[in-house]
């Protein structure tokens, strides 16, 4: 498939230059093989790299969870579009599976191929274009580099995930979350137009029309994202953030409503915060955006809410947005960065989040998230637009996210991978959804309660736009 003559696929006997492809073995054919195969199927050119070798299989094979390892055939790091093209046609014709991979910060294999092709966007990393009206870019670009590149431009990207070093289109195939969202949606949400791969290896450019409203948040499951262009807006110098603290569950959530409903934030998110007792308080975090010399009227912001401590600072809008960045650091220092994660990311119904924080605080104690945190937060559901990102049918939805760092003991990660499904069902009966990059084993049944009454528009554009299902096999939608 475009194989540079230095790609290697190492044998027991001797490297060979990879040449072609045996449909009937499923295997990479070099020189000699392909001669004594009258059904090698020719791999065309690359302006990239397809590699076999053990190390690049590796990468291919693992995520952020470090929970699951599905072993690809080959990765592919494309040089261009086209590769992506020239890539997912081959495996449609010939019946092998695709995944995209970014920065896979996933947890549970989902930007994994079993035996197939793993495409590592991370080559295709450029800023095409910045101006008021969105900023141009590929797949693999990071929204840490984005967002830097748009400051200098006087922009900002509307709706960031806590975490900036995630790639612009692993984000917008989950759909993206963060506490900007109550106002604008969902990363997702937030995109002028795409381009695009189906399933056939056609290239799309969409403004508008079933596919470009389709693709956002579908994860991968109709084509691949190569390209997107992000909507934009001015951006400011300074934020204010807002840390109130409440030992009251129900005070935590009522107030949380109160600013959630009234829009009054810029920014919202809710932790659960670990207390002297070995349990946990609650911490609203809010944030205002600003320039020097129009400061927020704190008085005004605070008005009505009842936290018992609340604490203000100043700091740059960037450094706010990358606030994350330090945490990574402290985790790496102590080796927990690259150990498994067993991640938990649901949504939860407004007219059951009381009831159903309080059975999982029974469960829950700080020891289950490590060196993680917890998050609990409102959005308004009417602000996202992304179809197939499932929330429940309520008019606040709540992310409830436990962002575990546990020390890597195989008992303990089984324990709290049983809990995630525990936690899930319980969610599940209520009304809740799984926000799906968490580390949690989910099969086609499993997918359809996901999605409900919007299973069978998902199932049709999946025959529509992917008829071979080779795209994203490691979400199980469509069978493994």
């Amino acid at each position: 498939m475009g194989v540079s003559r230095r790609n290697l696929l190492t044998g027991a006997a001797a490297a060979t230059a990879v040449v072609a492809f045996d449909p009937t073995r499923q295997s990479w054919l070099g020189h000699a093989a392909a001669q004594g195969c009258p059904g090698a199927i020719r791999i065309p050119r690359l302006d990239g790299e397809l590699l076999f070798d053990a190390a690049s299989l590796d990468v291919g094979a693992t995520d952020f969870g470090h929970l699951v390892e599905r072993r690809p055939a080959a990765l592919l790091k494309p040089g261009s579009v086209r590769d992506v093209q020239r890539a997912v046609r081959f495996a449609n014709r010939h019946g092998i599976s695709v995944a995209m991979r970014g920065q896979a910060h996933s947890c549970f294999g989902q930007a994994q191929a079993l035996c197939g092709i793993v495409i590592d966007t991370r080559t295709l990393d450029a800023i095409h274009s910045i101006d008021a009206s969105g900023a141009w870019v590929d797949a693999g670009v990071k929204w840490s580099t984005l967002t830097l590149a748009t400051l200098a431009e006087g922009l900002t990207p509307r709706v960031l995930t806590d975490y900036l070093e995630l790639s612009v289109g692993g984000v917008l195939s989950v759909g993206g979350i963060g506490g900007a969202m109550n106002r604008y949606g969902f990363v997702a949400d937030n995109v002028e137009a795409l381009e695009v791969v189906t399933g056939d290896g056609c290239l799309h450019t969409l403004r508008h029309g079933d596919l470009f409203r389709s693709v956002p948040g579908s994860l991968g499951q109709f084509a691949l994202i190569v390209r997107a262009k992000v909507s934009l807006d001015p951006a400011p110098t300074q934020a204010r953030v807002y840390d109130l603290v409440y030992t009251d569950l129900s005070q935590f959530i009522a107030d949380q409503r109160t600013v959630a409903n009234d829009e009054r934030f810029d920014f919202l998110e809710g932790q659960l915060i670990a207390n002297d007792s070995g349990g946990f308080d609650f911490l609203l975090q809010a944030a205002m955006w600003f320039d020097a010399g129009s400061e927020p009227d704190d008085a005004a912001l605070l008005a009505g809410l009842s936290p018992v401590a609340t604490t203000t600072t100043d700091q740059p809008y960037f450094d706010w947005l990358n606030r994350v960045a330090a945490a990574e650091g402290f985790l790496r220092s102590i080796g927990l960065w690259e150990t498994p994660h067993p991640w938990s990311d649901l949504f939860l119904d407004d007219r059951s989040v009381e009831s159903y924080m309080r059975w999982t605080l029974d469960r829950l104690s700080p020891a289950d998230l490590g060196f993680g945190l917890a998050l609990l937060y409102p959005f308004k559901r009417r602000a996202t637009r992304a179809r197939y990102v499932a929330t429940p049918n309520s008019r606040l939805v709540w992310a409830f996210d436990l962002l575990r760092f546990p020390f890597p003991d195989p008992a303990v990660i089984q324990a709290l991978l049983d809990q995630n499904r525990e936690l899930y069902e319980e969610a599940a009966r209520l009304g809740g959804k799984r926000y799906p990059v968490s580390a949690l084993d989910f099969d086609q049944a499993d997918w359809i309660e996901q999605y409900g009454p919007r299973w069978r528009s998902f199932a049709s554009r999946k025959r529509r736009y992917d008829p071979r299902n080779v795209l994203t096999p490691g979400q199980h939608v469509f069978g493994s």
